[in-house]
């Protein structure tokens, strides 16, 4: 008797500023496609920080290594047929074209998805007080103030969340994981 193959999940990786609103995308994204009878899962950045990664600071050496265990879990999540929603700031560009490259090694599905709001938005939003103590000098290293942050050049999926509807952005994430899982 032949073995099924399980069915492929996907990684959709969305990464952006601090209140860019990738948190509230990925729950919404995630419920979405659960309500579609997708197996989904998130892995926030902010999560992983309390368990996975509560050994890392904020150096630029310990969020690459940060984005390598997300980018690794959400491998193990999509070979086995679960949609990894990841939600990390990444703000380099190679950390994230690494864990691209890592998931075309393992044949997994990877959609960049940039979650795009300018600084002064999300300064505005500021739901954690973070860029005012980042801008009183309490915070070092602050991407968006004295930390880079390098937008994606080719994202799958760009939501400019300054302009679109959190359901414009969740439907666009679920339209692409649908196209993804259906092109495998």
């Amino acid at each position: 008797m032949p073995t099924q193959r399980s069915p492929a999940g996907v990684t959709v990786w969305l990464t952006g500023l601090s209140g860019a609103g990738k948190s509230t995308i990925a729950t919404a994204a995630v419920d979405a496609l659960r309500a579609h009878g997708v197996h989904a899962s998130i892995l926030d950045g902010d999560v992983l920080r309390c368990g996975l990664n509560a050994d890392l600071s904020f150096s630029a050496e310990d969020r690459a290594e940060a984005v390598r265990r997300a980018g690794e879990a959400a491998i193990l999540l999509a070979s086995s047929g679960v949609t990894a929603v990841a939600a990390l700031i990444s703000p380099y560009r190679a950390d994230r074209d690494r864990v691209r490259a890592r998931h075309a090694e393992a044949g997994v599905a990877f959609l960049e998805v940039f979650v795009d709001a300018p600084l002064e938005v999300v300064e505005q939003r500021d739901p954690k007080g973070l860029y005012a103590k980042a801008r009183a000098g309490h915070i070092p290293a602050f991407t968006g103030i004295s930390d880079p942050y390098e937008p994606p050049l080719a994202a799958e999926l760009h939501l400019a969340t300054a302009r679109m509807r959190k359901e414009e952005c969740v439907d666009a994430v679920v339209a692409a994981v649908r196209s993804a899982a259906t092109s495998r």
